[in-house]
């Protein structure tokens, strides 16, 4: 069969090449039905919309897939976060509520434990007492978490809250506003000096206030039990009123806290790279604010105490190691509240939580006869922070790049109609390893040979 055969032509999948001796284009060549007779060549057909380049596109990716993604405004916001004060972006708070939400289900069971056995304790003099006992140890509590917040944790809170007392009570007979302003002031100086020695000096909080909280001790020691005047001031006809007062300053706090530029500025002398390497004067200008007001606090904690007991024993069961044991149990709920021990990181009210919890906890062991020391429960307690440090260090810091662009770089794909695939009326030829007769591929005659396409001769395959 001669390679023109007419039977050939105008079938799907043929190809006529051009004459190159001429120069042109066969007379005869397929227009494979096109109406305007033209003349069918490679590469001239349309693509298909489903597998072309989008207009709005080009070869460079410079269309509208390939522009930049437009900034978030949290990606703006990060761009103030110098990363030498600490990761940029925003601290994440789920942790927070999850372990906050913990604790309000464990006040909870302690305060309907404590209900069924003592009544009493959730009724008249024995509730403004509980109260009070709240009060008196969220101010310490407050305190030692202001300082765990700003990277140094003041230690002395506790002996400078036991101080207060016992010089507010020996003093008390010069007037009870008088005195206690004084009182306040001088536990101000205590934190500033402990203030100098961190910030100065750059050295860790935790060991600057515990050389003061010593000193303090050794001064606690030397003083003989002390009386609050006669007919001074009684806080407990307005209890509630203190204990709402502490509340309302932690959950304060605890908003103000979620202020970026407070929360980075307040934890600014948290270490990033090398703790010895100094943080700046806006870093020691926080820290040495927080100690000095972590001092504040501890004092109006030991005038409220003076005021409520009436007498201050110095040495006494409730004061061991001088105002030492008053220090464990507050770092025990500022970490079990949820404030990181390596600072800047803290809740809302896990603080205050955590307060109700260990003051519900100690009324109701007494309740029910059980002897539980406060350092025992102060040692659970920081055992059990130091976990939830971990837990809000891991899944509290802020998103990295890459997890931001995988969220963002995702899109729901587009719904499109199909496109119908165009129809092929070509088959492919058969597998068998002889020649491809004409004959054969379309009528049914097995016995058919090679007839004109000779390929087998011409390429050697016999």
């Amino acid at each position: 069969m001669a390679y023109d055969d007419s039977r050939f032509r105008g079938e799907p999948g043929f190809r006529e090449e051009p004459d190159f001796r001429s120069g042109g284009v066969p007379e005869d060549a397929p227009t494979l039905g096109v109406s305007n007779q033209s003349v069918y060549t490679p590469g001239a057909f349309p693509v298909s919309p489903a597998y072309g380049t989008p207009p709005a596109e080009s070869t460079l990716g410079l269309g509208a897939a390939g522009r930049r993604r437009s900034p978030t405004p949290q990606q703006l916001g990060d761009v103030f976060d110098d990363p030498e004060h600490g990761e940029p972006g925003r601290d994440r708070f789920a942790v927070h509520a999850l372990w906050e939400l913990v604790l309000l289900l464990a006040a909870g069971a302690l305060l309907y434990l404590l209900r069924d056995a003592s009544p009493a304790a959730l009724r008249g003099t024995e509730l403004r007492s509980l109260l009070l006992s709240g009060a008196e140890l969220g101010l310490v509590a407050l305190a030692m978490g202001l300082t765990l917040r700003a990277g140094a944790p003041n230690l002395a809170v506790g002996p400078i809250a036991f101080a207060s007392a016992l010089f507010f009570a020996n003093n008390s007979e010069r007037g009870l506003v008088m005195t206690a302003a004084i009182t306040g002031l001088v536990a101000v100086g205590v934190g500033v000096v402990i203030a100098v020695l961190v910030v100065a000096f750059h050295v860790p909080g935790w060991a600057a206030s515990l050389g003061a909280a010593l000193a303090l001790i050794a001064w606690n020691a030397n003083q003989s039990g002390e009386k609050v005047v006669a007919g001074a001031y009684d806080p407990h006809k307005h209890a509630m009123w203190w204990a709402l007062g502490v509340a309302a300053l932690a959950v304060g706090g605890g908003v103000l806290g979620l202020v970026r530029p407070v929360r980075r500025g307040l934890g600014r002398f948290r270490s990033v790279r090398d703790p010895a390497d100094r943080r700046g004067g806006g870093a020691a200008t926080f820290t040495g604010l927080a100690i000095a007001g972590s001092g504040l606090l501890a004092a109006v904690a030991g005038v409220l105490v003076a005021l409520d007991e009436r007498t201050v024993v110095a040495g006494g069961a409730d004061t061991s190691l001088g105002g030492f044991a008053v220090t464990a149990v507050a770092l025990g709920a500022a970490l079990a509240g949820g404030t990181s021990a390596f600072g800047r990181r803290g809740g809302v009210l896990g603080t205050l939580l955590a307060v109700t919890v260990v003051t519900l906890l100690l009324r109701y062991t007494d309740a029910e006869g059980w002897k539980l020391q406060p350092v025992a429960l102060a040692a659970g307690a920081i055992g059990i922070g130091l976990v939830v440090t971990r837990l809000v260090e891991t899944f509290g810091r802020p998103r990295t790049a890459a997890e931001t662009a995988e969220e963002q770089a995702w899109t729901p794909p587009s719904i499109t109609a199909p496109q119908p695939e165009p129809e092929d009326n070509w088959s492919p030829p058969s597998t068998r390893t002889g020649s491809w007769p004409a004959t054969s591929a379309y009528g049914n005659d097995p016995g058919e040979t090679d007839r004109g396409w000779g390929l087998e001769e011409r390429w050697g395959t016999r």
